[in-house]
């Protein structure tokens, strides 16, 4: 970009003369709210890195973006200062009603990588930037909340940078489109964004094909090559607590409803990109209004947390459905057969250039490479889309149909890669895993001692709760039952519409990744010949009390039994624990979910299972464990099996 270090020196010139020009003009548009004390954190670029030729084009960039930014703030706000994110920390924030920030700040702990026994990577957790409980309120631009926001459970996650420079499906009675600073949008009939439709089996009606729009950018990058790119969010579970919005989307390549402007807790999402110089008026009015809105949530902080951005909600069923069909595959097979046209097309133009002697850009190179698609069958396609379900259903793409649709009520997710699985569970409780009566009928089986471990599996599953008894679940649901929500989004949790940091319900630390606490428990390898391992151990889990713990591994393609009905011949797993003098238990042994065996009732154990027992006590003594049980594969079984542990307490 000849000539860059120039235009930039005379864009900030303009806009200081700009700044003085109109400061008279926009003075009178004040109200109450120009004392709030406004921060603006600096550090992001107008145009994409391939855009600079020198580091020192980029960093004048950077400073004048800031001067913009700036100059906005103070035509609505009369306190503003401004900081270059390298030299913000949380404390900054504490002085200012708002945060605006624009750059991201160094990390106050690095990017983690948890490994199981084996080193096998389970999991990253990205690095953190804020403490969980700041609670002043911030306002992102582009995507600075994804990056800072991960660790810290915001819904602000990057489902697509490719938000380019128009809204549209926005709420238009959103307090932000009406004050306090007086708001008139231009609004135009576009064609509805043409990605969009490569999503329009998720809506329950069809894309309309124009949408009203207002623009908020007067360039994109889609137009302005290396313009600068915002960023949207998933739309799916964004609005399942009552401490986020959805206020507007924009054009991108995904979803209509894919979030281009929201809150969580006191955070707010603008995920358009460019600074106030490329930004219509009109935007820049909303922008400041969303500076005033956010800063109503001071103290309100985040209630709950998506810490896994691929984490599945039942929207996904809504995508298996379609791709069980005919028509996904007959869909898939078009496109593939529009992109080797047009990439054929792509690389017989780049082999007459290359012939010719001119130099090629990387595109081209690539398209040098390309071959056409291998063809797939509809049984293969179903293999890749349907995943462990094709094992029951084949290509019968009925009865994927109707599984689907009688089993919505009970689907649920524990993973973070987009597996969705029945909760047998609740389904034999003909409950919606979503609906509160499912807590008070869980309850109430405790209460009276009937299909205590299920109640228990649930309660656990489905909430942050640990209490010993059922009288202090009755208890905590007489008192919440009328705040009590459902998030699929935030861990498929029930959790109480409450800010009161002390509310056990809403206590993600309650629920530390089982691989963490119990990684050192180790169960030796397995084989043909030996089939199940264990190992035990003892976690101390504070206040005088400890958890006895029994984990099992089963070699692949074996199992032991859960339950066993009546008219089966086979052994359930059972453990004796008998603990040594000053030690009691509290609770009952702490199952693991278990797996359908048959049509009599009879339920088993696969792979690695844990069993918890909590105890409480002082004193030292020896614990004696006593596990039975019988291992079969689908040919034969095992003899039943005794083996005792003696564990130092």
């Amino acid at each position: 970009m000849k000539g860059f270090r120039i235009r930039t020196n005379t864009r900030l010139l303009a806009l200081m003369l700009l700044a003085f020009s109109v400061t008279t003009i926009y003075a009178q548009k004040k109200t109450s709210v120009e004392n709030l004390r406004v921060l603006y954190v600096g550090g992001a670029t107008n145009w994409e890195k391939d855009a600079y030729e020198t580091k020192e084009d980029e960093n004048k960039d950077v400073e004048n973006r800031m001067v913009s930014f700036e100059n906005m703030l103070k035509l609505y706000f009369a306190e503003v200062k401004v900081i270059h994110a390298k030299d913000y920390t949380e404390d900054a924030s504490k002085g200012y009603d708002v945060t605006v920030m624009d750059g991201v700040p160094k990390a106050i702990a690095g990017r983690e990588v948890v490994k199981d026994e084996k080193g096998k990577i389970t999991k990253y957790i990205p690095a953190s930037y804020l403490t969980e409980n700041f609670d002043t309120p911030m306002l992102f631009i582009g995507s600075t909340g994804e990056t800072m926001g991960r660790r810290t459970g915001l819904k602000m996650d990057w489902y697509c940078l490719c938000l380019d420079a128009h809204a549209h499906s926005y709420r238009k009675d959103h307090p932000i489109f009406k004050g306090p600073f007086p708001v008139k949008l231009t609004e135009e009939i576009k064609d509805t964004p043409e990605d969009a439709f490569h999503y329009e089996y998720f809506s329950d009606k069809p894309y309309p094909k124009t949408l009203n729009m207002f623009r908020v950018q007067t360039k994109g990058y889609i137009t302005d090559r290396n313009f600068k790119i915002g960023m949207v969010s998933r739309p799916w579970g964004f609005e399942d607590s009552p401490d986020t919005e959805y206020i507007s989307s924009g054009v991108s390549q995904k979803t209509l409803d894919a979030v281009a402007i929201g809150r969580h807790g006191n955070y707010f999402h603008w995920g358009f990109a460019a600074s106030p110089e490329y930004m219509t008026d009109e935007a820049k009015v909303v922008l400041a209004n969303a500076i005033a809105y956010i800063s109503k949530f001071k103290g309100k902080g985040v209630i709950a947390r998506k810490y896994s951005d691929r984490r599945a909600t039942k929207e996904y069923v809504k995508e298996l459905k379609y791709l069980a069909t005919r028509k996904a595959y007959e869909d898939g097979i078009q496109r593939n057969l529009e992109f080797d046209k047009m990439m054929f097309e792509e690389k017989k133009q780049a082999e007459a250039k290359k012939a010719k002697g001119d130099k090629l850009n990387q595109r081209e190179e690539m398209s040098l490479s390309y071959k056409k698609q291998p063809e797939q069958t509809f049984e293969d396609f179903l293999k890749r889309s349907q995943g462990l379900f094709f094992n029951s259903f084949g290509t019968n793409t009925e009865a994927y149909l109707r599984f689907y649709t009688e089993n919505e009520p009970y689907f649920y997710s524990e993973d973070a890669s987009y597996v969705i699985s029945v909760d047998e569970d609740v389904k034999s409780l003909k409950i919606p895993n979503t609906d509160k009566r499912l807590l008070e009928k869980c309850i109430e089986m405790l209460e009276k001692s009937i299909d205590v471990d299920k109640a228990k599996r649930i309660l656990n599953r489905y909430t942050l709760l640990n209490f010993d008894s059922a009288e202090d679940y009755r208890n905590w649901y007489q008192k919440n039952e009328s705040k009590l929500f459902f998030t699929q989004s935030g861990g498929w949790y029930f959790m109480v519409d409450t800010y009161d940091k002390n509310e056990p319900a809403n206590n993600y630390k309650n629920k530390e990744p089982e691989e963490v606490t119990y990684k050192n428990i180790k169960p030796a390898e397995t084989s043909h010949e030996n089939t199940v391992s264990m190992a035990t151990g003892v976690v101390d889990i504070g206040n005088n009390k400890k958890e006895l713990v029994v984990k099992m591994k089963v070699h692949p393609g074996y199992h032991i039994y859960a339950f066993v009905s009546d008219v089966d011949p086979y052994i359930n797993t059972n453990i004796h624990i008998k603990l040594p003098p000053g030690y009691e238990k509290v609770g009952d042994l702490q199952k693991p979910s278990f797996k359908y065996f048959n049509a009599s009732g009879t339920t088993i154990y696969e792979d690695e299972v844990l069993f918890k027992q909590t105890i409480n006590g002082i004193g030292t003594g020896d614990a004696t464990i006593t596990i039975t049980y019988q291992c079969c594969d689908s040919h034969i079984c095992f003899p039943p099996v005794e083996e005792k542990y003696s564990i130092r307490i």
